[in-house]
């Protein structure tokens, strides 16, 4: 992989985990863009947080970076309807410029976040996918 991508990579990991963190660290915000009709939204809130870091931390794991990049990715359209409801509803958040028009254009954002994980979602060049079949003295190539 190439050094750059590798950047990317930490980058991407430690965004979406202090993103994760800020789920336990101040929920409120998070839970005020659930929308109404989803059950539990502080729960949900947590659990979103949750794996965001584990997602963050995963994708810094080489065994199961690209299952986290395919998490995140699931993640991501997971909490879209989220980012939908504060558009709509114009709803604010601190830490967040209160504009309308910048919710609405940060909802396209969260295809550069599906885009950027795809990239981790392949095998390393020259890396044969893992077999699902053990290695036995028979089955060798």
């Amino acid at each position: 992989m190439k050094t750059q991508t590798k950047i990317w990579r930490v980058i991407l990991a430690l965004a979406i985990s202090i993103i994760g963190v800020l789920h336990f660290v101040i929920p409120v915000p998070f839970i005020r863009i659930v929308p109404p009709q989803l059950p539990y939204p502080e729960a949900l809130v947590y659990i979103s947080g949750f794996f965001e870091i584990l997602g963050g931390i995963g994708l810094l794991v080489p065994r199961v970076s690209r299952a986290a990049a395919w998490g995140l990715i699931a993640l991501f359209v997971a909490v879209f309807p989220a980012n939908i409801n504060q558009a709509v509803n114009n709803i604010a958040i601190e830490g967040i410029p209160h504009n309308q028009l910048l919710y609405w254009f940060r909802l396209p954002f969260q295809a550069v976040l599906i885009a950027w994980a795809w990239v981790y979602t392949k095998p390393d060049e020259g890396k044969p996918l893992a077999s699902i079949v053990p290695e036995t003295p028979g089955n060798n190539p």
